[in-house]
């Protein structure tokens, strides 16, 4: 297998994989945000919270030349309870460190091919992850809730009515 895509279409792979990747995580009760910046200036693709407040985050792979140029994920791992990949399906598994775990996704959905291995936050550091997510999710909620209002434009209606 070689996971040669030509370049321009690994953009809408990634998406495809975040896509399926999300609504994974929907299923197994954690929600995620995407292109979540951490305290060390790094981004993780998928941030995600589950029912009990363990956060969960994915790095997404679109090609093999994006893993092999890519290894800043370990600078993720401080900052989450767990860490996975998320590639497509004809991405070569071995390449994924053990030290991660595997998801396979496409546009539709994912599954956990392996386990990421688990290493408990400090309650410190869950607290400024926890709230770093809240923020941003609430900054998007702001910003969808306000895109597209005018003054006088009686067909908007509020949510909080």
């Amino acid at each position: 297998m070689t996971n040669a895509l030509p370049d321009d279409l690994l953009p809408r792979r990634s998406a495809e994989i975040c896509r399926g990747s999300l609504r994974l995580l929907s299923q197994l009760g954690y929600f995620g945000v995407t292109e979540m910046t951490l305290a060390n200036n790094r981004r993780a693709d998928i941030a995600a919270i589950g029912p009990g407040g363990d956060i969960w985050m994915i790095e997404i792979k679109s090609s093999i030349s994006d893993f092999k140029s890519d290894m800043k994920w370990r600078d993720y791992m401080d900052f989450c309870d767990r860490l996975s990949f998320a590639v497509a399906e004809d991405f070569p598994q071995d390449l994924i460190p053990p030290q991660a775990g595997l998801i396979v996704a496409d546009a539709f959905y994912g599954a956990v091919i392996r386990e990421a291995p688990a290493a408990r936050l400090v309650p410190a550091r869950r607290k400024a992850v926890t709230l770093r997510f809240a923020r941003l999710a609430a900054a998007r909620l702001t910003a969808i809730v306000d895109a597209g209002w005018t003054p006088g434009d009686e067909s908007l209606t509020s949510p909080v009515t």
